[in-house]
């Protein structure tokens, strides 16, 4: 496979496309031809924003065709529906080769829109894990969070705070299984969880872990067949890891970080997430029995060259050595991430005096989902309107925003956009 010609030509001697094409590339695929219909679950707090990166820009790339929603997400937390889908017109009247945005997977629906052929893969996350992201990003959205003084005091009774009736609470629970289409509330039993992994496992051709997002790369190119940079990323939507607490100069101690958590409250959260914990240990499993068919030195080899790669494309793209800085440090609107939650969502600033092929590509590569969307919306329906409400799936109260179309305040889960005028 060939990947896009920006990336082979050599136009400039200080580029980052001097580079030699066979790194980027990556070890050979054999006669495989690469998969361009390819549709992506993004379970929330998974590491899925970065994922979508990868699709969108090898869609960008090769010109393929997204299936977009209106807004931001498929009408999530409904059921996924194809005539959310932005120029459907009826089952497989329009082609579309990518799906990726957030949505909770209905599969009769999915089939309408994409084709026969399409590639389906996801991702999970070890669910204290998920939990701990999920409760700092949706504190001020899920009224279970909401009310708790902290995930700690959350998982010592979830009971407490829970009620399945409210909205948004959905984020409180099984997440996954959520997002799987499945239900969150459902009593556990193990004949339901092995029946949910079962049903995942036929809709579902690769399950990718978070945890392991380098291999997962690996396994996942050689499954669409792509080229090595094609998966090569920097983490998007990450938040700031909170420090520390220390004693106070006084002797006393501070109290507890809203996100500390002891050995047996997270044992509490895997039981309160029991359908997701199970989803977990199965497809961990499954995922290290691919690495053994991978090959154990195979994977590492691969592995260990991907990490080369991003180093390389971190010094060419990135200052500050590619470490993520706050979004007020980052001036370029067009890469500035959304805020949301109780903790800091941290972004990239680009190197200076990049020749502009080089800046497009790094741009593609630190760009936020949100104005990465807007931008292929805008491409793939250059006469469209600009729909009056896009409901953003981020939430925080009175948190003030800037996008592309100037400052926003929210104030619910959803907020309406103003048209550009």
């Amino acid at each position: 496979i060939q990947s896009d010609l920006h990336w082979v030509q050599t136009e400039h001697s200080r580029t980052l496309f001097s580079l030699s094409s066979e790194n980027g590339q990556g070890p050979p695929l054999g006669s495989c031809r690469p998969h361009t219909h390819v549709m992506f679950l993004k379970t929330h707090k998974t590491a899925s924003s970065t994922v979508l990166n990868i699709l969108y820009r090898f869609g960008e790339e090769q010109g393929l065709r997204f299936a977009l929603p209106v807004g931001y997400q498929f009408g999530y937390p409904q059921r996924f529906e194809a005539q959310r889908v932005k120029g459907y017109r009826g089952p497989r009247v329009a082609e579309f080769d990518i799906i990726g945005n957030h949505m909770r997977f209905f599969k009769p629906e999915v089939e309408k829109v994409m084709p026969i052929d399409t590639f389906h893969f996801s991702i999970l996350r070890d669910p204290v894990a998920l939990a701990e992201s999920s409760y700092a990003y949706y504190k001020n959205v899920a009224p279970a969070f909401r009310r708790a003084k902290g995930l700690g005091d959350f998982a010592d009774n979830p009971h407490k705070y829970y009620d399945l009736r409210l909205r948004n609470n959905h984020y409180a629970r099984n997440l996954l299984w959520f997002d799987f289409g499945l239900d969150p509330n459902a009593n556990f039993s193990l004949a339901l969880a092995r029946r949910g992994e079962a049903t995942v496992r036929r809709n579902f051709r690769l399950i990718l872990i978070s945890e392991y997002f380098d291999q997962s790369m690996v396994l996942l190119r050689h499954a669409l067949c792509w080229p090595l940079d094609a998966v090569v990323s920097f983490s998007l939507n990450a938040r700031e890891q909170a420090p520390k607490r220390r004693s106070t100069w006084g002797g006393k101690v501070a109290q507890p970080a809203p996100l500390a958590l002891t050995d047996e409250q997270r044992q509490k959260l895997r039981e309160w997430n029991a359908l997701d914990w199970h989803l977990y240990q199965a497809f961990n499993r499954t995922f290290w029995i691919e690495v053994e068919r991978f090959g154990q030195a195979r994977m590492q080899a691969e592995v260990d060259l991907l990490r080369v790669r991003r180093e390389v494309l971190a010094g060419v793209c990135l200052r500050d050595g590619g470490r993520p800085v706050e979004a007020n440090r980052i001036r370029d609107k067009d890469i500035r991430p959304f805020q949301s939650g109780m903790v800091k969502i941290l972004g990239y600033e680009l190197q200076p005096r990049l020749d502009n092929v080089t800046r497009q590509v790094c741009l593609s590569m630190i760009r936020p989902e949100i104005q990465y969307k807007d931008l292929l919306d805008r491409r793939q329906f250059p006469h469209a309107q600009q729909p009056l409400d896009a409901a953003i799936p981020f939430a925080g109260a009175k948190m003030t925003a800037k996008l592309n179309r100037g400052p926003i305040t929210v104030q619910h889960v959803y907020f309406r956009l103003q048209p550009k005028v």
